[in-house]
């Protein structure tokens, strides 16, 4: 009996010190995991403005390679089944215990009776429990001609997003760039218009305050009356040009305007 007792006790303080190997190298991890957490978040709240996308995909790998990390040490032979453990509260006090909250970083500040049901959880919320019940549901009623047809279309919808996202726009839309190139970016008639008033003055009219004109003026005659006129305007031109290829002077045709929009 003695020597039964002294195997079974050598074998619990063997297993109690393999516990507590596995428990501190988890706990190291843990802290490099929440290490990286740390920075990514302050990155994120306080970099935002240069933080580029590589830099983020790199702070997500390193993320995702810690957790591989922590769940090859889980799934490890050595390390014995955590979920063989029993973890129970010897001592409950609604007061401040500064211990626990240095050990928790001022997270956990007490361990009362309403905290232990949340740390102490070893299965998710009802609520939860129960999305993931109907989500295993709706996923065995799926047959597996349907998953893959589903998974193809996702696949489809993902590859031609990335097409064009990654295409410029032009050649994205061939036939929307040729209209934006032929597309003229002026009215030809208000051109013309334009050339017209500013050359030869058409389409402005030529108002006049009343009151007396001076004798030979032009534009002399009852310009504010009903209707329009015309008169004849002479312009001096270059008589002295050799060859008279250019007349001595010019006559032209000027329409008055009907009359004084604020004449009463």
């Amino acid at each position: 009996m003695s020597k039964c007792r002294l195997e079974c006790r050598s074998k619990q303080q063997r297993e109690e010190k393999q516990l507590e190997a596995s428990v501190d190298s988890l706990i190291s991890r843990v802290a490099h995991l929440k290490s990286a957490l740390h920075s990514f978040i302050y990155k994120l709240e306080n970099e935002f403005e240069r933080l580029e996308w590589p830099s983020v995909l790199d702070n997500f790998a390193l993320v995702s390679g810690q957790l591989n990390t922590i769940n090859k040490l889980l799934r490890n032979e050595k390390t014995p089944s955590f979920r063989n453990q029993v973890i129970i509260p010897l001592e409950l006090s609604p007061d401040r215990d500064d211990e626990l909250a240095k050990l928790t970083e001022q997270r956990v500040p007490v361990f009362s009776h309403e905290i232990v049901p949340d740390h102490l959880r070893t299965k998710p919320d009802p609520e939860v429990e129960e999305q993931e019940k109907q989500l295993s549901a709706e996923a065995a009623r799926i047959g597996p001609e349907v998953a893959q047809k589903q998974i193809q279309t996702l696949n489809k919808l993902c590859s031609n997003l990335l097409e064009k996202l990654n295409n410029p726009r032009d050649d994205r839309d061939p036939e929307t760039a040729a209209m934006r190139q032929n597309k003229p970016s002026f009215n030809p008639a208000d051109t013309m218009a334009l050339v017209g008033a500013v050359a030869f003055g058409k389409g402005l009219s030529k108002c006049r305050p009343p009151g007396p004109v001076a004798p030979g003026h032009p534009g002399q005659g009852p310009m504010m009356s009903g209707g329009p006129t015309l008169q004849q305007v002479t312009i001096g031109g270059a008589s002295g040009q050799p060859g008279g290829k250019m007349p001595s002077s010019i006559k032209t045709n000027i329409k008055s305007a009907s009359g004084h929009p604020y004449n009463r």
